[in-house]
């Protein structure tokens, strides 16, 4: 299993997700903590790979691309490497995920409209090793990414800090 994060942890990419500009002076006097630890925490939350990109929280729609899709693809399993290389050449892909189940892969894609998407699926379709595509079109977020109460519970589970 690995490496958690512990209650302070917990508390401190809550305080980051409620504000991911905060210094970690403001950090550390809103958490009650030294500067030190807020710095040495956060270099040690980078290092383990819990901090992920900022890409994340920029909105497609807002650089040109409205329309979200998913491409479920049925692949030769024998060159998936080939076909991740190949996805992570299309600009338009912003997520591959393997499955189990019908599909091998999940593919999120965003596209200018509905002749852009017919191009991408079109690209993710002539990819050496991709099968078969499905494509499901995005018509509305319902509940958009979020960790805030997966990192509430862990705070939760040690109200003492």
């Amino acid at each position: 299993m690995p490496d958690t994060i512990d209650e302070i942890d917990a508390r401190l990419l809550q305080a980051l997700g409620e504000d991911p500009r905060s210094t970690a002076v403001a950090l550390a006097e809103r958490l009650g903590l030294s500067r030190n630890t807020v710095q040495a925490r956060l270099a040690r939350l980078e290092q383990r790979g819990v901090l992920g990109s900022f890409e994340r929280r920029i909105d497609p729609a807002r650089l040109g691309y409205p329309l979200r899709a998913f491409v479920n693809a049925q692949v030769d399993q024998r060159r998936l490497a080939e076909i991740a290389d190949a996805l992570a050449e299309i600009p338009e892909v912003t997520e591959v995920c393997g499955l189990t189940g019908a599909s091998d892969l999940m593919v999120q894609v965003v596209a200018v409209d509905a002749d852009d998407l017919y191009r991408v699926a079109g690209h993710i379709l002539a990819s050496p090793g991709v099968e078969r595509t499905n494509i499901s079109l995005v018509m509305r977020e319902l509940v958009p990414y979020r960790l805030a109460p997966l990192l509430e519970r862990v705070h939760s589970a040690h109200p003492e800090t």
